[in-house]
């Protein structure tokens, strides 16, 4: 069994180093995988059950590389379109694959029990086949939302460009939470299903813990997977 489990950590960093670039290259001395292994601290948000972060997920370069190759492939052309998606793993561009590996071994690297997505979720295939991006422009935000039920538990959310304050809420309960550039939120059974999230940066600026977070434009990924009636 641990052969096994080696064999799939070797693959898994080839594909990592395919999309974002090998660790042993001299100029990446301080940004490759092993270093990223070593970043990867998930926090529970204790008031949302089944909620994680991961601030720092993608280094500033491995973000510049995702932006550049979403840039040439030109998926927003124009100011009036600022969401893009994709369905079924032939569709997704070549660095999203290994994004679920990566978030895969993140949380196989930690002791966290329970640890940010339980195994039914963290060991399916694929572990994400949907997409989309969205671009934010400083003042724009989303409403509060439950994430559609056509797609299934555990949803993955990355951030770029800008600090933002996501705002996850119940009935009776507000929780912010900082999204910074580069960070990872997951999403699972309660925190997925009962809670809501929201991001008002209007009127373009937002407050955390006192300070206020300078906007600009924002782009963000979420993954997910379509449920199997759905697929």
């Amino acid at each position: 069994m641990r052969e096994e489990e080696e064999e799939e950590e070797e693959e898994e960093k080839t594909v990592l180093a395919q999309v974002f670039g090998s660790s042993s290259d001299e100029s990446d001395s301080n940004d490759g995988y092993s270093d990223r292994e070593r970043e990867w601290e998930w926090e529970s948000i204790s008031e949302v059950q089944g909620l994680w972060l991961c601030p720092n997920f993608l280094s500033p370069r491995h973000q510049s590389r995702i932006l550049a190759s979403i840039q040439s492939d030109n998926w927003f052309p124009s100011p009036s379109i600022n969401q893009a998606m994709r369905f079924g793993l032939q569709h997704l561009p070549y660095w999203a694959p290994p994004l679920g590996h990566s978030i895969r071994r993140s949380i196989r690297l930690q002791a966290q029990n329970p640890p940010p997505f339980p195994p039914h979720l963290l060991y399916r295939e694929p572990l994400f086949d949907q997409m989309i991006a969205n671009v934010y422009q400083p003042g724009e935000g989303i409403c509060a939302h439950v994430d559609l039920l056509r797609f299934d538990d555990g949803i993955a959310i990355l951030s770029f460009e800008s600090d933002c304050v996501m705002h996850f809420t119940n009935a009776s309960l507000s929780v912010p939470v900082l999204l910074t550039p580069g960070s990872l939120v997951l999403m699972s059974g309660e925190a997925r299903y009962r809670w809501k999230h929201e991001i008002n940066r209007s009127p373009e600026f937002q407050i955390w813990q006192g300070r206020q977070l300078t906007q600009s434009k924002r782009t963000s990924i979420t993954l997910r997977k379509l449920s199997a009636s759905t697929s």
